[in-house]
């Protein structure tokens, strides 16, 4: 067994005892493992297809930057620009919402959308809380929406906004979001088995913390927030364009994506839907970049270092974080190269 094998397999240990079924995958250098395990019949692997939360986000952040590469949009363009005539959109201080600020959380726009918070107080248990937010529901909200900053000023992670930006986009296009996503970002880098729609079957069974069956969300036409579908060997494929740009057909579109940032502390900041940090020196002093996300029943996380090479996915289809592990095997990964 190679170290990089042992230490994925270390992993998927240390999250099998609390997850039903979890897939690790590791990337270092031109070296890849992909191991799955479960406490059911037929254990996940790398085909295996999750939803994966709000790593959807930076497929949005992505497509974003590459219609910006071709000229289809602006990132310092208003939102407004982008929605149906006569849509409503809140701004504060005099500042417009623009397309970079959805996408690196700093609009000011609360969390979720106008009229889920009280829904979700009521019925915390709903198995499906996006389900309704269809563009007529969402826009007819964000008229009656309330800035809690200035556009552009602060960061505040907003499902809201990141869903108003892929209903934008498509709107943009003429198109819907998967298939806008897809065109874009999917088939340029080869993800076959990234979307939403026709997955139903594939889709492995997704549990609560307390591993009861749950059934999938969807997002409707928030689907820009956390909608999409992957497998871990998409992911792997994924995270090596984010490390190697220049070997793919949305170089341009990936190297955007990362050079436009908003500084949220001395540590950390954002980039286009991408989260980064630098580990402290008795850390590691490592970069890092990544996104994690949860559903009802699935989490995920996706986070490479692109000085070291390194890159790792980890995929579960039980509602319970698997952050500290993925953290704990990328900093491993960061001390090997």
């Amino acid at each position: 067994m190679t170290h990089l094998s042992g230490l994925v397999a270390e992993t998927v240990g240390q999250l099998t005892a609390r997850h039903v079924g979890v897939v690790v995958a590791a990337v270092a250098g031109n070296s890849t493992e992909i191991r799955g395990s479960g406490q059911t019949e037929g254990a996940p692997g790398a085909d295996t297809l999750f939803q994966i939360g709000s790593v959807t986000k930076v497929f949005t952040a992505l497509t974003l930057a590459q219609l910006a590469v071709t000229g289809v949009v602006e990132l310092d363009e208003p939102l407004a620009a982008l929605l149906p005539e006569g849509t409503r959109v809140p701004s504060r201080d005099g500042k417009e919402i623009t397309l970079r600020q959805l996408a690196t959380h700093t609009s000011g726009l609360p969390r979720l959308p106008k009229g889920m918070l009280v829904e979700a107080l009521l019925r915390p248990s709903k198995p499906d809380p996006y389900a309704g937010c269809t563009a007529e529901f969402l826009l007819h909200g964000l008229a009656g929406t309330r800035l809690g900053a200035t556009p552009g000023r602060r960061f505040r992670y907003s499902n809201l906004g990141a869903g108003l930006l892929g209903l934008a986009l498509a709107h943009r296009t003429g198109t819907d979001y998967e298939t806008l996503v897809v065109r874009e970002i999917c088939k340029p880098l080869g993800l076959a088995d990234t979307g939403i729609a026709d997955r139903q079957v594939r889709l492995v069974q997704g549990h609560t913390r307390r591993r009861r069956p749950v059934p999938p969300w969807h997002l409707a036409d928030l689907a820009g927030a956390g909608a999409l579908r992957s497998t871990a060997a998409d992911l792997v494929t994924f995270v090596q364009a984010q490390l190697t740009p220049e070997s793919t057909g949305i170089a341009e579109a990936i190297r955007l994506s990362r050079q436009a940032k908003h500084q949220i502390n001395p540590f950390a900041w954002i980039h286009l839907g991408w989260m980064g940090q630098r580990l402290h020196p008795r850390q590691g002093g490592g970069l890092q970049i990544w996104h994690n996300g949860m559903t009802g029943g699935f989490s995920s996380f996706v986070g490479f270092n692109p000085e070291k090479e390194v890159a790792v996915i980890v995929l579960s289809n039980t509602k319970r974080s698997v952050d500290r592990p993925a953290f704990d095997l990328l900093r491993r990964l960061e001390s090997l190269q």
